[in-house]
C-alpha cells in the first residue's frame, strides 16, 4: 500500500492596502506554520500596485515567503486564483490578510487531517470559535447564508469566512472552471467543488474580530450597500452558470479553458 503524501501546505494570502500591516501578517503566519512542524510556502499576491504593501511584503526575510503582485487591482478573487496556480501544496488554502487570527490554522488544519476532507472552512457559526463583530453584519451574514443555501445548496452554515484549505486535486479541477474575481468567490469555490462531487466538506473554529465601530458606520454607506447588491448579483450569476446553463460541466471545458481572464493560469504547476 503506497503511503500518505508528505503534508506539503500552500497558503495564499491576497493582499490589497495592506501596508501599514503585511510586514506583521506574513510574519505571524510564518510562525505559525514553522510551529505546526510541517512543509510550506506561504504566497503573498499583492492585488495592484496601489500604496507600499508590495514593498514592505517583499522585505519579510523567510525562505518560504514567496511575493507576487500585478499592476491593476483585480479583486480578492482574482488574487488568490493567481496565487493557487502557482502552488506547490498539496493542501492548498487562502487566508485573508486581516481579521481573522493566524492562530485559527492549526484547528483547520487539523479537521483536514482527521476528517480526509476535500475542503475545510473556517466558520463563525462553529461553537467553538471566537468571534467579535457587530450584529448589523451578523444579520447581513445570516441573511446571505439563508439565499447561498436556497441557490446553490451549499452543505455548510458559513461560507464566507477568508480562510479555507482544499486538497490540490479539489483545486486542480475546479480554478479553470471559477469565474468571480471579488464578492461572491468563496461561494462560487464551494459550490463548484460540490457539484463536482467533491462532498467532504467540514467546518472548522476561527478567531475573528472585525472593528464595531467601523463596521457600524459603514453598513449606511454606499459602498456597503454596493458590495452587498454586488455580491447578491454574483451568487445569481453563479447559480445561472451552475444550474441552468452548465457552464462548469467538462462538456464546456472549451470555453472556460479559453476564457481571457484566466490568462494566468498554467497547468503545468499540476
Amino acid at each position: 500500500m503506497t503511503p500518505p503524501p508528505t503534508p506539503y501546505l500552500t497558503l495564499v494570502v491576497p493582499a490589497y492596502k495592506e501596508e501599514k500591516t503585511i510586514s506583521g501578517t506574513l510574519l505571524k503566519l510564518d510562525k505559525v506554520l514553522k510551529n505546526m512542524g510541517l512543509s510550506y510556502e506561504i504566497i503573498c499576491v499583492v492585488d495592484g500596485v496601489m500604496d507600499k504593501t508590495y514593498e514592505k511584503a517583499k522585505k519579510v526575510s523567510s525562505p518560504n515567503i514567496h511575493v507576487l503582485s500585478y499592476q491593476i487591482n483585480r479583486g480578492k478573487g482574482h488574487a488568490v486564483r493567481f496565487g493557487m496556480a502557482r502552488a506547490k501544496g498539496n493542501i492548498i488554502g487562502f487566508i485573508d490578510a486581516n481579521g481573522i487570527n493566524p492562530d485559527s490554522l492549526p484547528m483547520l488544519y487539523q479537521h483536514f487531517i482527521w476528517y480526509s476532507a476535500d475542503i475545510v472552512v473556517g466558520s463563525k457559526r462553529h461553537p467553538a470559535s471566537k468571534v467579535v463583530y457587530p450584529i448589523v453584519r451578523k444579520v447581513l451574514s445570516r441573511i446571505s447564508q439563508i439565499v447561498i443555501k436556497l441557490l446553490l445548496n451549499i452543505n455548510v452554515t458559513d461560507t464566507q469566512v477568508g480562510i479555507k484549505l482544499f486538497k490540490r486535486d479539489v483545486i486542480k479541477s475546479i480554478l479553470p472552471r471559477v469565474l468571480v474575481k471579488d464578492w461572491a468567490f468563496d461561494v462560487e469555490l464551494l459550490a463548484v467543488a460540490h457539484y463536482l462531487g467533491f462532498k467532504k466538506i467540514y467546518e472548522a473554529p476561527v478567531e475573528l474580530e472585525l472593528s464595531a465601530k467601523k463596521e457600524t458606520s459603514a453598513v449606511i454607506s454606499k459602498g456597503l450597500v454596493r458590495a452587498i447588491l454586488l455580491a447578491f448579483k454574483d451568487t445569481l450569476a453563479v447559480f445561472y452558470r451552475l444550474k441552468i446553463k452548465h457552464y462548469y460541466d467538462d462538456s464546456n471545458s472549451d470555453n472556460w479553458r479559453r476564457n481571457p481572464d484566466l490568462e494566468f493560469w498554467q497547468p503545468k504547476y499540476f
